[in-house]
């Protein structure tokens, strides 16, 4: 019996964590439809990071060039100008989602801080649902920016076929312009996402969600 006693002290622990978590919403449907969105968040994110990294690498390169050429060798080329803005937009379109989940977009959160936790947190689902509705109506907008956009080519960048014997290929602008519609669908991701945790915070005072992962990972990218 006294062997069995520190078994079913540990058993009874383990039934109070497993309880506990329950009451937190841990092994809730509910909480893992979140886990899972942010799962899938998370990953696009991180793919839409390290692309965002590149093209900031080669926005940083191809201004530099148009630098050395204008001033040193007099000499401007026609296609940095374009290229450079080309990155500008991708890199903002792929980091935006990143920006709007971490919550580093200006705000001024002095009123829900006065209101307190509980009518604050409603001001802040209010907040989010607005601003996904906003979102769903600028992608609508986006869509026919992108096909104005195939009715017009870029001045300056081109595919340079004439390297293999063939004409060059002017690019269309709406290569450029998909960089909208693809970020305002990875934020409109993004507040499904904050919309259902603050949810559930507010109806249920006991739940918290932690920052997201990559928040903190991201430093190390």
């Amino acid at each position: 019996m006294q062997r069995d006693r520190p078994l079913q002290e540990r058993s009874q622990k383990d039934d109070l964590v497993t309880k506990g978590r329950e009451t937190l919403g841990g092994t809730s449907p509910f909480r893992r439809v979140v886990s899972a969105l942010e799962k899938v968040n998370s990953t696009l994110l991180l793919v839409c990071r390290r692309i965002a990294i590149v093209g900031l690498g080669l926005m940083v390169i191809i201004m530099l060039l148009q630098v050395f050429f204008r001033y040193v060798l007099n000499n401007s080329l026609a296609w940095p100008d374009e290229a450079a803005r080309f990155c500008m937009l991708w890199m903002t379109g792929l980091m935006a989602p990143s920006a709007y989940r971490w919550g580093n977009f200006v705000a001024i959160d002095l009123i829900r801080d006065f209101l307190g936790q509980r009518w604050g947190g409603i001001l802040s689902l209010l907040i989010l649902l607005l601003g996904a509705v906003v979102l769903v109506i600028v992608l609508q907008h986006a869509e026919k920016h992108i096909n104005s956009g195939w009715l017009f080519n870029s001045s300056s960048l081109k595919i340079p076929l004439q390297l293999i014997g063939q004409e060059s290929i002017r690019i269309k602008l709406a290569w450029m312009y998909m960089s909208l519609p693809l970020g305002f669908v990875l934020m409109i991701l993004v507040s499904i996402e904050l919309i259902l945790k603050k949810t559930h915070e507010v109806f249920d005072s006991s739940i918290h969600y932690a920052p997201p992962a990559d928040r903190i990972s991201a430093i190390a990218e």
